[in-house]
């Protein structure tokens, strides 16, 4: 059993949680989920092994992945991360749903509707 994790270096599991916010279609056939992070723990490890290639979402299914990651800055300093991934069907949706829900678990991470 794979236990669900994030990275963004590949092989260095991201230790801070993030705040997930989640949009979707009125009628449900695509979706947009932004992580973002606070101080993560790859600017700390990221000298030691290498540069962020990507935002991976790793469970027993396999990889989730974007490359819409952007760093947020706060006096020169890295300050936090927010990635973007995008659900372009109802397939990619729960897809994505089901490592949330492993991972949310995991971590655990509650869901509040707005």
């Amino acid at each position: 059993m794979v236990k669900p994790t994030i990275q963004f270096i590949q092989g260095t599991d991201e230790q801070t949680i993030p705040d997930v916010r989640l949009t979707k279609s009125r009628d449900g056939t695509n979706g947009v989920a932004i992580f973002r992070f606070e101080q993560p723990s790859v600017f700390d490890a990221s000298g030691d092994v290498g540069e962020i290639t990507g935002f991976y979402m790793i469970d027993e299914e396999g990889v989730l992945q974007s490359v819409d990651v952007s760093a947020k800055f706060v006096n020169g300093k890295p300050s936090g991360i927010e990635a973007k991934y995008i659900m372009r069907s109802p397939r990619e949706w729960d897809r994505f749903m089901r490592f949330m829900e492993r991972y949310s678990n995991e971590n655990g991470l509650q869901f509040i509707k707005k």
